[in-house]
């Protein structure tokens, strides 16, 4: 029984060096090469991507905490200290301009 122990352990660890081997003299060919540089430059963006998206999503935390985005779409809008009349908006902009067109003034 000792030596079927034996001669089975040595086969297995023959197949498993001839595995291994033949996976090492793969790594070593071009497209071996290759094919791990592929995934090491795959790895490298899927982590910058990773990155980056932690990051914008820590900085809208952040500028939410401290109030410095108004809730919804940031809007343009004109300073409290001129009215619409002095700065009309563009609505009474083009309301003019179509006002002034039907009456052939332009």
């Amino acid at each position: 029984m000792s030596r079927g122990l034996w001669f089975v352990a040595g086969a297995g660890a023959g197949v498993y060096a001839m595995i291994r081997g033949r996976r090492a003299a793969e790594v070593l060919t071009v497209d071996g090469l290759r094919d791990r540089a592929h995934g090491l430059a795959a790895g490298a963006r899927a982590f910058r991507e990773e990155v980056a998206q932690g990051a914008a999503e820590a900085e809208v935390d952040l500028r939410a905490r401290m109030g410095l985005v108004p809730h919804g779409r940031p809007e343009l809008a004109a300073p409290p200290s001129q009215t619409t009349t002095e700065n009309p908006g563009i609505e009474t902009t083009i309301e003019t301009a179509a006002a002034e067109l039907e009456r052939g003034t332009t």
